[in-house]
Formats: structure tokens, C-alpha cells, sequence
């Protein structure tokens, strides 16, 4: 299992000595338009529980339109469709019209890997719903094809783009911390106590589909923002986790979890995350040697040596602006051209294969190195 793990990795890393920039697509299809009129985009498959907002904020865009809707639910696509004023098509249509720039992909996740992998290949710009695959290696398989095919790629890990959260990975490059030892994130909410998944969302909590549970669903946000914190700052070495279930509401499905994460230089990270807290929340601790950040009902106080003013004693508001949402980052780049700062299909696949040992690390009951 560590050789696999491993493997895993390092597909990963043989795509970051690949990469090439993230360009306009090949082929020109975003010049062959008229420049006044709106870019037209695809929504392939609408099971997801972001898909409801995804529309919302489609709507509201002028630059953009969703023209074509793909679901393997025949009543899921014109649903959709109708909502969108958009028509129902078959894919292999909306791959070939190149009319189309962009394909969002909000189907279920044991479907990305084709859906993704024909998309890069018809050259058109990627949104696909976390997490990018079941695991690991298929994770890596899209990702590669996505470099391959040098299209815009986005994914919903949209905890980076908040103000808190882009100010604490400023303050760990910068050093404000000095050594760091510890760093906490809990995601958490009660879907599964109030039913969030009992009817069209189901196969959320079935992990065949899914990839995970609830430990997954959202521990994958809190695992995005703790190695995106420590980039370039420290390495995971080895995993290991507890996953349980509480409700049985779902089954053997699991409702939380707790993983741990042992870095290199010695720090310690650890991430909490499911759908059975009463207190919907997301919390965050920070601590090294000259400085201490901890985040609680979106206050944060933080404390460091080398900061003036920084002594921890009443809420810390000087804060950069919040990004737009994930997806309208997405949006904003295929419509505009822009590529930053977007959550690159390496990191997205990395994510996946990391999620994936914490979980085997549950099942074996020890650390997975990575």
C-alpha cells in the first residue's frame, strides 16, 4: 500500500516538471467569437449540491452563457437545462462544437475521469467539483490529460480565496510564526443529522460515487487550505486518520473524521471534518515559536513577535479583500483570460491522493507514508 500511495505521488510531481503554462486553449476557439457576444460554456452533469448555486451565479453574468446541459439523468439535464435556457445535447455534440470554450463538470465524482479526460481532450476550459477523483491515481490521470491539453482549469476548494485565509499563508511565508509545530482546521456541519442527503443529493453519502464520505466531503476543503498553506514550507510525509459513522442514516457511510499529518521539520497538522456537529463551523489554529493565530466565528486573533501590533488582544482586521468565489474565478478566466489565481489540476490531483491514505491509514489503523 506504500509503494501505491507513493505512486500515486509521483505521478503527481512528474506533472509539476511538465507543466507548462495555462493558456488559451489550442485551437483559438475563444478568438473565433464574436468578441461582443457572450462566450458559451457547458454544464456536464448536474448532480452536485453546488450545481443549484453554479446556476445562480451563471445567471448573473452577461459574458457568459450556458448554451448546451449533459446529464446521464434524462429528467437531471432538462431540469437543468430549463433553468439555464439552454438546450439538452449529447456530448459528443458539445465536444465537437467548437463554439463551446468551456465545460463545467458537476457530475458525479465516479464519473469525472471520462467526462474530464474527453473534455481536455476537445480543448475546452474546465470547472470540475472537488474532489477532482475517487483517488489518487485516477485524480492524476485527469490532471495529466488537463496539462496535456493546456486548458484553464479550476476546482471549488474556495476556502483560499477568503481574506483570513489568504493573510495567515502570507504570514507563514513571510516567517511570522517563526517555527511552526501545529496546524488545526475543522470543517464541519450537520447535513447528516437534518437529512441534507436523503433525496436527490444521495449519492453524496454513497462513497462508491462519491469517492469518500463525510469525513472526505469535507475535510477535503480543510486539507486544501492546510497544504496550500505550507507550500513550499514543509512536505507531508505520512498520514493516518479515525473515520466514523454516528447517524447509520447512510449506512456504513462515514459521518466524521479526524486525520493527522506529520510534516516535514517536524510539524504536526491535523484536520477535523464531517456532517454530524450540532455547530455548523469552521475553525483554524495556528502556532510556532514566535507567533499563534486562531480563527472562531470568522475573528481572527493573531499574535506574533515580529508583527507591531500583533499581541493577540482584540480581533485582527487588517486583512486583504476576499477573492470572488472559486467558480467565479473560474468565469472571470474564461472570460476574460486570466489564469490567477486558480487551484492548478496538480494540487487537485495531489489532494485526492493525500484524501485517499488518510483513508487507507483509518482502515489499517497506522500511518500511511506518502
Amino acid at each position: 500500500m506504500r509503494a501505491e500511495v507513493r505512486g500515486r505521488l509521483r505521478q503527481v510531481a512528474r506533472m509539476v516538471r511538465s507543466r507548462r503554462p495555462l493558456a488559451r486553449r489550442r485551437g483559438g476557439t475563444m478568438g473565433t467569437q464574436d468578441s461582443g457576444a457572450p462566450r458559451q460554456l457547458a454544464l456536464i452533469g448536474g448532480a452536485h449540491i453546488h450545481t443549484p448555486n453554479f446556476i445562480k451565479r451563471l445567471a448573473a453574468r452577461d459574458d457568459l452563457r450556458v448554451t448546451a446541459v449533459w446529464d446521464h439523468d434524462p429528467g437531471r439535464a432538462q431540469g437543468c437545462a430549463r433553468e439555464l435556457g439552454a438546450t439538452v445535447r449529447e456530448l459528443g455534440a458539445i465536444w465537437a462544437d467548437p463554439a463551446i470554450v468551456g465545460a463545467i463538470v458537476c457530475a458525479e465524482t465516479d464519473r469525472h475521469a471520462d467526462l474530464v479526460e474527453a473534455a481536455a481532450a476537445a480543448g475546452k476550459h474546465l470547472f470540475v467539483e472537488k474532489p477532482l477523483g475517487l483517488d489518487g491515481t485516477d485524480a492524476a490521470r485527469m490532471a495529466e490529460a488537463i496539462e496535456r491539453a493546456g486548458v484553464i482549469f479550476q476546482t471549488g476548494y474556495f476556502m483560499r480565496g477568503g481574506a483570513i485565509n489568504r493573510f495567515l499563508r502570507e504570514q507563514i511565508a513571510r516567517g511570522s510564526f517563526g517555527q511552526l509545530t501545529r496546524l488545526r482546521i475543522v470543517n464541519c456541519h450537520n447535513g447528516a443529522l437534518r437529512g441534507l442527503f436523503d433525496t436527490e443529493w444521495r449519492w453524496l453519502a454513497d462513497p462508491a460515487q462519491a469517492g469518500f464520505g463525510g469525513f472526505g466531503d469535507l475535510g477535503t476543503h480543510a486539507l486544501d487550505l492546510l497544504l496550500w498553506f505550507l507550500d513550499g514550507v514543509a512536505t507531508p510525509e505520512r498520514v493516518t486518520a479515525q473515520i466514523g459513522t454516528a447517524t447509520g442514516r447512510y449506512g456504513d457511510c462515514d459521518e466524521y473524521g479526524e486525520g493527522l499529518l506529520a510534516f516535514s521539520g517536524g510539524l504536526t497538522g491535523s484536520i477535523a471534518a464531517g456532517w454530524v456537529d450540532n455547530a455548523s463551523r469552521v475553525t483554524l489554529e495556528i502556532s510556532g515559536t514566535t507567533g499563534y493565530a486562531s480563527v472562531q466565528n470568522g475573528e481572527l486573533r493573531f499574535l506574533s513577535a515580529v508583527v507591531a501590533g500583533a499581541d493577540g488582544s482584540r480581533p485582527w482586521t487588517a486583512l486583504p479583500e476576499d477573492l470572488p468565489h472559486a467558480f467565479d474565478l473560474y468565469l472571470d478566466a474564461v472570460a476574460g483570460g486570466t489564469v490567477s489565481p486558480l487551484v492548478t489540476a496538480r494540487e487537485a490531483a495531489g489532494r485526492s491522493a493525500v484524501m485517499a491514505a488518510l483513508y487507507d491509514g483509518a482502515r489499517q489503523g497506522r500511518w500511511v507514508t506518502l
